[in-house]
């Protein structure tokens, strides 16, 4: 079973590749860990390290334009594997692909993510474009 923490590089090659010039949605879903550990030997929850890295990292979304625009709580998997739960889940929009991109670039940020690298056990990050609800499902 592969976890999932950080983008490899030849997918986030492919991001960019993507049109920059126009809104994204991101679809996160977190699975933390029961202890966070720090390479300095720092052990807390993983729920408190995931609150660090929100408390240090969202001024930055909000100040590139960032907004959760939707968030809740996990209650079961439908379809799809039934093991597979998540502590954390929300859709954050950036105004466009750039903004995304200057954040995890942003000097504070990558000090901050530290605090989500130690509290996450796996986790999905999924870029949609958004569009307009129609009468239907696609």
């Amino acid at each position: 079973m592969n976890n999932y923490i950080d983008p490899d590089k030849e997918r986030f090659a492919h991001f960019k590749q993507l049109p920059r010039d126009q809104p994204i949605q991101m679809l996160n879903l977190v699975q933390l860990k029961a202890t966070a550990q720090y390479n300095d030997g720092t052990m807390i929850t993983g729920r408190e390290a995931y609150s660090a890295y929100s408390r240090e990292s969202f001024p930055i979304f909000e100040r590139l334009g960032g907004q959760i625009i939707w968030s809740g709580s996990f209650e079961m998997v439908l379809i799809g594997p039934a093991e597979k739960s998540w502590d954390i889940c929300f859709i954050a929009q950036y105004p466009n692909a750039d903004a995304f991109i200057q954040m995890i670039r942003d000097a504070d940020y990558q000090k901050a993510v530290k605090h989500r690298q130690a509290a996450v056990s796996d986790s999905r990050l999924i870029r949609f474009s958004p569009r307009n609800t129609g009468d239907g499902f696609g």
